[in-house]
């Protein structure tokens, strides 16, 4: 697993929560990730949509590729595709990918990298394995996770985030056990090299084997955890967690002097798990508008999302750059 690793006894540690004052959320529901294939045939697990919406606001969708080892030729991605209304957070763990699109943004996302594509007004984009990667095959995993944006943001030019793996905010367990990983938002007033325009949390934690994991946690966001690999439990209540599965959390409580969470790790974790319990911790501020959706396009009305297929079909969505053949590619005369 080539996501950024680093020995969490070198790195800045998580604040001791107290177990008495601390309102740690509760788990509402576990949700078990649907099957779905997506582009030109490749297969991703899909936890939400599917359950109720408005669980997961500010989050529309997280679709978990992978891991997967590719026999030759078997790496597939999408073809062109546009996208209006939101974000999209693609995190490679294993192996690559390649991104364009239609504003001359792109690159190669591998091995702890994030590629953050806000699409707002409108993009054009093509998300492709690398050449090497079909060829020769080898390990692929990583997520894609769709942010939505307000109303007030969905008009925005589109833009791009680079995160390097080197960029990442590395964080350990309070008790030096465990590594965390802040992509964006803040923990214990780390924060992480994601900008967003709507506030949230974007974690991947390594939970040592048998490891117990506290987060402080803002009080206003909500709070879902999902398996990337291994097994451990969510909550006070130790409820089961395995790979693919989702843990959704209620809402504050108001209790304690502050918010948190809390997972566990098994004591013993499958061989893919041998540096611990893989997982996403993933949280933020409701942004509570009607969500219309169709396809690529997330907007508030029905009627914009009629718009939006209107001028993806007018070309206001950027224009596919046309292949460049070079002199070696012309047929001889």
């Amino acid at each position: 697993m080539p996501a950024v690793m680093a020995d969490p006894l070198t790195l800045p540690r998580l604040p001791l929560l107290p177990e008495a004052d601390t309102d740690w959320r509760r788990v509402a529901k576990i949700v078990t990730a649907k099957r779905h294939l997506e582009g030109e045939g490749f297969e991703v697990r899909r936890p939400f949509p599917g359950i109720d919406l408005s669980l997961a606001d500010p989050f529309l969708l997280l679709d978990h590729m992978g891991a997967v080892e590719y026999a030759p030729g078997e790496a597939k991605g999408t073809p062109w595709h546009p996208h209006r209304g939101f974000e999209t957070v693609t995190y490679i763990i294993d192996g690559a990918f390649q991104h364009q699109d239609t504003t001359g943004g792109g690159g190669l996302i591998s091995d702890g990298a994030t590629q953050w594509m806000t699409a707002a007004s409108g993009i054009q984009h093509i998300e492709q394995p690398p050449p090497e990667l079909v060829t020769k095959g080898g390990l692929f995993h990583g997520v894609q996770l769709w942010v939505n944006l307000p109303r007030a943001q969905k008009w925005v030019e589109p833009r791009y985030q680079d995160i390097q793996a080197r960029d990442v905010k590395l964080l350990a367990a309070d008790d030096g056990s465990s590594l965390v990983r802040v992509i964006a938002g803040s923990l214990a007033g780390h924060d992480g090299p994601g900008v967003t325009y709507t506030p949230i949390n974007y974690l991947h934690a390594t939970v040592a084997p048998g490891a117990r994991l506290t987060l402080p946690w803002p009080r206003e966001f909500n709070a879902m955890v999902y398996v990337l690999s291994g097994r451990g439990t969510a909550g006070v209540e130790e409820i089961g967690l395995d790979e693919g599965q989702l843990a959704v959390f209620a809402g504050s409580h108001h209790h304690g002097s502050q918010d948190g969470l809390v997972v566990r790790a098994a004591d013993s974790q499958p061989l893919a798990s041998a540096n611990g319990w893989e997982i996403l911790i993933l949280g933020g501020l409701p942004i509570r508008e009607p969500v219309a959706r169709y396809g690529p396009f997330v907007m508030n009305t029905r009627d914009e999302i009629v718009q939006a297929f209107e001028d993806f079909q007018a070309g206001r969505m950027g224009t596919v750059p046309v292949p460049h053949l070079s002199a070696a590619d012309e047929p001889l005369s």
